[in-house]
């Protein structure tokens, strides 16, 4: 059973069209991600600080500083 109409399907018509406004973006290299460093912020800082008894502050202090690592991350990568 075909789902398509007689004319092709619409991803096939699409992609030949010349004159479709469906076209990719200009080539751009890609940024550099820092919601990596927020990751591993929080889960050290809470390791650290459930390791001295105090998960919670540990907690916020490593996102904090995971925060501050990506904000940098981003300055420096900013075109």
């Amino acid at each position: 059973m075909w789902v398509a109409s007689g004319g092709g399907a619409w991803q096939d018509m699409a992609m030949t069209d010349p004159t479709s406004r469906d076209t990719l973006p200009p080539h751009k290299d890609p940024s550099a991600a820092g919601g990596f460093l927020v990751a591993l912020g929080m889960l050290g800082g809470a390791g650290v600080g459930f390791a001295i008894g105090q998960a919670t502050p540990g907690f916020l202090v490593g996102t904090g500083i995971g925060v501050l690592a990506a904000v940098l991350v981003w300055l420096r990568d900013r075109r």
